[in-house]
């Protein structure tokens, strides 16, 4: 259920905090529960936990008009209770996405727009997962194109968001391997899946990027982080 290499991004924070803790304070501010006020970003955040639930309904539908079937699987099929399947996906999505979208795209939003700094974490979140690289190429793509599409969702979702960076980076996780897991079968290693699942990604990003141009105008386009130092 839970896979070493999530760790992995975890791991590489807590070298940074202990190498240089005076950076790693500041790119991690917002990541924990705090006292701010969620604001303008409270649709934003409830909006962001809807959009694996988008994701996953269009990749029931693509997997219904390509193949005639949904793979659903129970609950009971697993070993483990359905509990404890999610607090492990939890747990390895949060050790995931607190070097993903708490540390590495506050750093990359210092010297990139929203957009760009949310992709380049995607390419790096796609990967990070070194197996997927080792399936025929269409499957690598797919698998690039939803982690990459996933990405810029979270980026500006979670723009200017200074509270509960890393459970509301890691509920939008924990949901899309929920869906994966039990509800369509990308986790199979067919190709067909997992490019339906990068179109599907891609599909639920449009709305979150056309949104973000219609309000580009009242923010620059560079570094306006809540992450930054001296935010408030």
């Amino acid at each position: 259920m839970v896979q070493l290499t999530q760790f992995g991004p975890a791991v590489a924070v807590a070298a940074v905090a202990l190498l240089w803790p005076g950076r790693i304070r500041d790119r991690l501010g917002g990541t924990l529960p705090t006292r701010d006020r969620a604001g303008a970003t409270t649709g934003r955040r409830a909006a962001l936990l809807l959009t694996p639930v988008l994701i996953t309904a269009l990749c029931v539908g693509g997997g219904l008009l390509t193949s005639g079937s949904l793979p659903v699987t129970s609950p009971r099929a697993f070993a483990h209770p359905l509990a404890l399947v999610v607090a492990a996906q939890l747990l390895g999505a949060c050790a995931e996405e607190i070097g993903w979208r708490c540390y590495l795209q506050p750093l990359l939003r210092t010297r990139f727009g929203p957009v760009t700094a949310s992709a380049l974490v995607g390419v790096v979140w796609g990967l990070w997962h070194v197996p997927v690289l080792a399936q025929e190429p269409a499957f690598a793509a797919g698998f690039l194109l939803a982690t990459t599409a996933m990405s810029v969702i979270l980026g500006l979702a979670l723009e200017g968001v200074r509270s509960n960076r890393l459970l509301l980076a890691g509920g939008f996780h924990t949901l899309i391997n929920l869906g994966m897991l039990y509800v369509t079968d990308e986790t199979a290693a067919a190709t067909a899946p997992m490019l339906i699942l990068g179109a599907a990604s891609l599909a639920a990003a449009l709305p979150w990027i056309a949104a973000a141009r219609r309000t580009a105008h009242t923010a620059p386009d560079k570094i306006i982080v809540a992450t930054a130092p001296g935010a408030r």
